[in-house]
């Protein structure tokens, strides 16, 4: 008999080797080699499509991609429209955000349009998925529940009847039986993950995979298995707050970096239909440091305020503290603001943050950051009813950015009366003329302000 091969995973990027080692050569973490046996006598991967051979791509026929609703339009949004026959989506998030209660309601609207759905829950008993289904109010619903870690159990039960979307919850708690280490291994992750999507594949069947993530906020197991699905799906947010935010990862049927906006609530997450006021405060006082900004998030635009405190430093080192924002575009707006407009904020604690707990990674920030942080320094009070959308280059220039109209557009929705843009974008917004006001530069932001 063949003896077990013995490997040492990294648990946290999936290197494997031979020989244990302290600290992983791929992602130099220390301790995250663990020992598993891999059984030579393993249930291999097989083809999907008997006698398949190479054909030319011109001969290949396609059918129009028709997209299941799920009936909640922020999940309909991040997966491109709806789902798709076949598509693989992994969903990750912090323990108690609210992915399983996504998907309970997930299924049951699916139940309520018959399409038939399975639910396979690794992780709670049959009660308390009745508990929480009734708590949110889709207990009349008659979409099949699985118990059971066994994938070939789980397997055989989906080839025999065939539901059209399956949800796994979770991909770390579903073992498969081949492969001779524990469950949420590495190994049976990675595993466990291929023979699903295989299964998906084979019989066109929709799968959803709920994942645990790392103390980094990473999917547990090996990064692999975001490469094997076709849609990556994560929950932002803070467990203890009510809001939530379902972003885009990954997308082969869709635009990427699309976000979902829920509001946690008694009877589940409910969706938030205009996310920008929730950004916002509901009066919005005229206070120093406090601007407004027109971010694109995917196709999505959003109003989110930008608060900035300016204080002087008590240290040698000044402070710099981002919520939200990268701290390096922050040093080289700070920078650009001491050279530029001779503004001496280098050595000034600053701190900077993005209200209601999101990340604004768009440049078309830069501008709303700059006046921000001149406000609180010069404690000037920012005109009322104003949008700042633009990026600050090295020289101090204002550039366009991608999507202005749409950000112009949706300032003007919401009652904005000044909204200043690039020079660069006079083109795009003929239509808004008599409320943008174009802006080439700092110095000339700082005129129109003061």
């Amino acid at each position: 008999m063949a003896k077990d091969k013995t490997k040492f995973v990294c648990t946290e990027c999936g290197f494997d080797t031979v020989k244990w080692l302290g600290k992983c050569p791929s992602c130099n973490e220390w301790g995250t080699l663990k020992e598993f046996k891999e059984s030579k006598i393993t249930n291999k991967p097989t083809s999907l499509i008997k006698d398949n051979k190479p054909v030319k791509l011109k001969d290949i026929k396609i059918d129009e991609l028709d997209r299941i609703s799920c009936n909640i339009s922020e999940l309909d949004r991040v997966l491109g429209g709806g789902i798709l026959s076949g598509m693989v989506s992994l969903i990750g998030g912090d323990p108690g955000i609210g992915k399983s209660t996504l998907m309970l309601q997930l299924a049951a609207n699916l139940c309520g349009k018959d399409i038939s759905t399975l639910y396979v829950s690794g992780e709670e008993s049959l009660h308390q998925i009745k508990h929480r289904s009734q708590r949110i109010e889709s207990d009349d619903d008659s979409f099949y529940i699985f118990c059971e870690n066994n994938l070939d159990k789980i397997s055989e039960w989906i080839e025999e009847n065939k539901p059209q979307v399956v949800i796994i919850d979770s991909i770390q708690t579903v073992y498969d039986p081949g492969t001779e280490s524990t469950p949420g291994s590495v190994g049976q992750i990675r595993s466990a993950a291929a023979k699903l999507v295989m299964l998906a594949k084979q019989l066109n069947i929709s799968f959803f995979l709920v994942g645990h993530v790392t103390k980094d906020g990473a999917i547990a197991g090996p990064k692999i298995i975001e490469h094997m699905v076709d849609t990556v799906l994560y929950f932002e947010g803070d467990r203890y707050h009510r809001f939530r935010i379902l972003r885009t990862i990954k997308n082969r049927f869709g635009s990427t970096n699309e976000i979902g906006m829920f509001e946690m609530r008694k009877e589940g997450l409910v969706e938030v239909l205009n996310p920008s006021q929730y950004f916002l405060n509901e009066e919005i006082t005229q206070n120093t440091g406090t601007s407004i900004t027109a971010a694109m998030e995917g196709t999505r635009p959003l109003l989110i305020e930008i608060q900035a405190l300016v204080s002087d430093s008590n240290f040698g080192n000044p402070q710099r503290n981002c919520v939200g924002f990268d701290i390096k575009r922050l040093s080289k707006i700070l920078a650009v603001l001491d050279k530029k407009i001779g503004l001496h904020i280098l050595s000034q604690d600053v701190f900077l943050n993005i209200t209601g707990g999101g990340k604004l990674n768009d440049p078309g920030a830069d501008m709303s950051v700059a006046i921000s942080l001149i406000s609180s320094f010069r404690n000037i009070i920012i005109p009322k009813k104003s949008v700042f959308c633009g990026e600050v280059g090295l020289n101090g220039e204002i550039r366009a950015v991608s999507g202005i109209e749409q950000r112009v557009n949706e300032a003007v929705k919401l009652g904005f009366e000044k909204i200043f843009i690039p020079n660069a974008s006079k083109n795009e917004t003929k239509k808004f003329a008599k409320k943008v006001t174009y802006i080439s530069d700092l110095n000339e932001l700082l005129s129109f302000i003061v």
